[in-house]
């Protein structure tokens, strides 16, 4: 296992949340020599999540929840997608092609798996199991952010919540969002929480019934550390708001 696949913080944290952030990072093993990209591109939004890990920072203290973020940059491989979609290990992104990515054999593909993917989702796992056996109850936070504008079409969204079914958490979180109306709020804006594509709320959440938050953050908000403090605190007032909210919902 590789150390540098994930870090944690606050294992033992007894806050009510498990926080994940899949592209945390921009990281790529010296070995995949940065996937061919000069190092501007690696700064883009296509080779992390800019200012998510930051965001996952402030609320692990905020929250004194458990956090794993994820070590290595989507672009090595994607830990939030299912092991069968085409752009675990993208060629292209963003209209960016990814050398280092090109032409990849079955066992390469399998060694980036093995190396980066597992270990960080096993991570997760463990602080789960830990959770567990405490009889702590528990909801987890999938921290994400978005580019103010892809492909040519802007993103008002300063902050949006992606959801299926399951909308215990999600549905207070929004109203308590909006209420103030100093922000806009996206609900599936930009995106929407698909189990088909999607890995980590599914695989470790959903599955298991339990209530569930993904979040995504516009980067030129929390680009700058004073905009992930802000942010954090925002998010995690609402929250505090919420599982008041939805108490009886949240119960075992």
């Amino acid at each position: 296992m590789h150390s540098d696949a994930f870090r944690t913080l606050r294992p033992h944290g007894k806050g009510r949340c498990i926080l994940f952030c899949d592209h945390a990072s921009n990281w790529i093993p010296v070995e995949l020599n940065n996937l061919g990209l000069p190092a501007a591109e690696l700064d883009r939004h296509i080779a992390w999540d800019i200012g998510a890990a930051g965001i996952a920072e402030e609320l692990s203290a905020i929250l004194n929840a458990p956090a794993v973020l994820c070590g290595t940059s989507r672009l090595v491989i994607d830990c939030n997608r299912q092991l069968d979609a085409p752009d675990l290990i993208p060629e292209v992104s963003d209209r960016t092609a990814i050398p280092g990515n090109r032409n990849l054999s079955a066992e390469q593909k399998q060694r980036r798996i093995v190396d980066w993917f597992g270990p960080y989702h096993a991570e997760i796992e463990s602080a789960i199991e830990c959770r567990q056996k405490s009889q702590r109850p528990w909801v987890a936070i999938s921290i994400h952010s978005m580019t103010p504008c892809l492909a040519g079409v802007a993103r008002p969204w300063q902050i949006a919540l992606s959801s299926e079914r399951d909308r215990r958490l999600t549905g207070p979180m929004l109203d308590l969002l909006r209420r103030p109306g100093d922000i806009t709020v996206g609900d599936n804006q930009p995106y929407d929480l698909d189990p088909s594509v999607d890995y980590t709320v599914p695989f470790h959440a959903m599955r298991r019934g339990i209530p569930y938050l993904q979040v995504e953050f516009r980067q030129d908000e929390v680009r700058e550390a004073a905009g992930q403090a802000w942010w954090a605190r925002r998010f995690a007032q609402v929250l505090a708001s919420s599982f008041d909210i939805a108490r009886d919902l949240l119960e075992d």
